[in-house]
């Protein structure tokens, strides 16, 4: 589809940007594993689909899939050039007045035109054609890349939010146990009635957060119903539904590969990222348009010719012939510095190119050196705030049986208790983000999109 045809004298300048030999953060071992559709090695069903139907019915995507048909279009209308046009007429006519002929008069001509590619015009609009469509390809391959991570981000934290609300109400339930207790002991003269009032501040502290929890997973679930291209409901439903019909939530996704350790060299990583790929197409096109514009400084040769009949009668339309074959050269003398200031423009362009592709491959090796480091500590955080739960469970556990045995105050019950619901959201968000980090590395690696659906342009075929 993004096979290309350029002429042999476009030269594309190479980046000013160092590319290291390896990673400084992570090992540079090769990938093991295919990353093109990673979201299923995270093991959630619902994600899976999600991002499968952003991928399949998304309004972006098809807004971009009408531009590569444009840019497809553009380059058959640019390989046009290489051929003649032809053109043909036709009259009929019946004169009026003293001298008219008899009969109606039918006369019938063709026109057909070449222009001589001498200069490369013609070769290079066509090269820069075929480079915007290469590009074309590519930044509807790197919107496939962004919007699948966008997707599987935002289904992650719709995931937390339903199992943060989960342990926001089952810890309401408990502080409504609290508070029975000790409006218990305060009736009974065992305690003041200030544990009561700090068990009803405690309980209505963590009411606040419930309102607040379900508007953010119902933002949060609307978002990926746009993404998807469906009005809201649906997705909210997914991720809330289980619990209200008192199933479990399901459980964060964990991916089922060792979150890649190791990875490619800078070098193919960049070589896999379709955002270089279409800065570097963008580059060529632009400098293509730079032979465009010179070659309209040199002169232009062109044939036409012409052949058609004299008006005549139908009966004998074809006894008189005339026709003719010309060769033209034309030469720009002056006018006003356009075409050189056209020269110049398309030569600044071509400079902001190659700065885009430099920018763009920086802020690859950025992302993947940032979402390695993610990577790495977010695995380190789940496991110490899984072992911070533990504790704090027991914590709990001992401070109410404490409290109801009036062996402790309140006030240490109220700071376990704190401290349970503190560790068990942290833990729900350190698993949120080892899944995001993993999303966010293989989406920095290029993952999300098929290397082989796309070739980028060949510049050595003419």
């Amino acid at each position: 589809m993004l096979a290309g045809c350029a002429t042999p004298n476009i030269l594309v300048p190479e980046p000013d940007v160092p590319i290291p030999e390896q990673w400084a953060q992570s090992n540079p071992a090769p990938l093991s594993t295919d990353i093109a559709t990673y979201w299923e090695l995270l093991g959630d069903p619902l994600i899976v689909s999600l991002v499968e139907q952003a991928i399949a019915q998304n309004r972006d995507l098809a807004q971009s899939a009408a531009r590569l048909d444009q840019a497809r279009a553009s380059l058959r209308q640019a390989r046009a050039g290489w051929l003649p046009s032809l053109s043909a007429s036709g009259s009929v006519a019946r004169d009026i007045g003293d001298l008219q002929r008899d009969g109606v008069q039918f006369n019938l001509g063709a026109d057909a035109s070449w222009e001589v590619d001498l200069f490369g015009q013609i070769s290079n609009d066509v090269a820069a054609a075929d480079a915007e469509l290469a590009a074309a390809g590519y930044a509807q391959a790197d919107l496939q890349r962004l919007i699948a991570g966008q997707v599987a981000i935002s289904a992650i934290n719709a995931r937390a939010l339903a199992e943060q609300l989960a342990i926001a109400r089952d810890t309401l339930a408990f502080q409504n146990e609290n508070l029975d207790i000790a409006r218990w002991r305060n009736q009974a003269g065992l305690v003041s009635s200030l544990d009561v009032e700090q068990a009803r501040t405690q309980r209505a502290q963590t009411a606040a957060t419930i309102p607040q929890l379900e508007s953010s997973l119902t933002a949060t679930s609307n978002a990926i119903s746009t993404l998807i291209a469906e009005p809201p409901g649906r997705v909210l439903d997914a991720f809330e539904l289980p619990r209200t019909m008192g199933a479990q939530s399901a459980p964060m996704p964990v991916p089922s590969a060792p979150l890649l350790t190791g990875f490619d060299a800078p070098a193919d990583v960049l070589r896999n990222r379709p955002d270089v790929r279409a800065a570097e197409a963008s580059l060529f096109a632009a400098t293509a348009r730079i032979g465009i514009a010179r070659a309209q400084l040199l002169p232009m040769v062109g044939l036409t010719g012409s052949i058609g009949t004299g008006p005549t009668q139908f009966s004998n339309l074809f006894d008189i012939i005339t026709g003719g074959l010309v060769g033209s050269v034309g030469q720009l003398i002056f006018d006003g510095g356009r075409t050189q200031a056209l020269v110049d423009s398309s030569e600044a362009s071509a400079r902001g190119a190659l700065a885009a592709w430099e920018q763009t491959i920086l802020i690859a090796l950025e992302e993947v050196e940032s979402a390695a480091v993610d990577q790495r500590t977010a695995d380190q955080r789940v496991a110490i705030f899984a072992e911070a739960v533990d504790a704090a469970n027991n914590s709990a556990l001992l401070a109410r049986s404490q409290y109801q045995a009036g062996l402790t105050d309140f006030q240490t019950l109220l700071v376990a208790e704190n401290q349970l619901l503190s560790a068990r959201n942290q833990s729900v968000a350190a698993e949120a983000d080892r899944a995001a980090a993993f999303v966010r590395l293989t989406q920095a690696l290029g993952g999300g999109w098929d290397v082989s659906a796309l070739a980028s342009p060949d510049r050595n075929t003419p």
